[in-house]
């Protein structure tokens, strides 16, 4: 299942985790994801999977969420 934003386009990033001793290992900083269904304007109905902020853009422009 991807990770990318259906909105925003937002997908994981790397980065690290440093420890005290100044020690780095890979990590992944994955997006805050959420599956909606989201009424489109023709009507239909349609899940999809979109970020927090692309959550925040959809209610700003009146789409039908349930």
């Amino acid at each position: 299942m991807s990770k990318k934003c259906q909105i925003t386009g937002k997908k994981p990033m790397t980065g690290h985790n440093v420890s005290h001793a100044n020690n780095k290992t890979k990590r992944r900083f994955l997006p805050n994801m959420r599956t909606v269904r989201v009424t489109l304007p023709d009507g239909t109905k349609k899940k999809i999977k979109v970020s927090a902020k692309g959550l925040r853009i959809l209610k700003k422009k009146n789409f039908e969420l349930s």
